[in-house]
């Protein structure tokens, strides 16, 4: 079985949080029983989050081998000029050594179909912001955040539209839904 589910912003990807108090987790949105999740968003990442009870699936999804293909959306402070998107392109260097080459480009506007995130990211009139779709085939710890940093655009928000075939689509904000393995 696989579900493929819209995590939205400040919710752990984990059944239970021991924390105090305890933080929003997928047990508040996801009832089926023994799946999980087939790699990890932060606390403040949303979007994408595929679960599975099949660890052929999980192990395809998840380990790096397979170099699998993840897309983004990403709110950046700044704007991308052309350098920027060619060094993503070809691969920066990380404080845990070099990403392998990315996909990036620069969208226009917002993206079409995009809900707003509760709270809001901050706004500042003095400093632009524009949106990146970024597809990278690594799943290092807050790797897309670092990235953009390192070529000098701060991510505001981060959404993962695609994990190899499976795709967010048209799911909203804590919804999901069960497609075939």
């Amino acid at each position: 079985m696989v579900i493929l589910f819209n995590k939205p912003y400040g919710v752990l990807c984990q059944f239970t949080d021991r924390s105090e108090p305890p933080r929003p987790t997928l047990a508040k949105f996801i009832a089926t029983p023994n799946v999980y999740p087939a790699g990890r968003l932060d606390f403040d990442s949303e979007g994408l989050l595929v679960l599975t009870d099949d660890g052929a699936v999980a192990h395809r999804l998840t380990d790096p081998k397979h170099a699998l293909a993840k897309t983004y959306l990403v709110q950046v402070e700044g704007v991308p000029d052309e350098t920027a998107l060619q060094k993503l392109r070809a691969g920066v260097v990380l404080n845990d050594g070099p990403t392998l080459p990315a996909e990036a480009r620069a969208l226009g506007a917002v993206p079409d179909g995009l809900w707003p995130r509760d709270p809001p990211v901050r706004f500042r009139k003095t400093v632009p912001d524009a949106w990146i779709e970024l597809t990278i085939r690594e799943g290092r710890n807050r790797q897309v955040r670092r990235m953009t940093a390192a070529v000098g655009l701060p991510t505001l928000r981060l959404i993962r539209v695609r994990t190899g075939s499976y795709a967010l689509d048209d799911l909203k904000p804590g919804e999901s839904r069960t497609v075939a393995a």
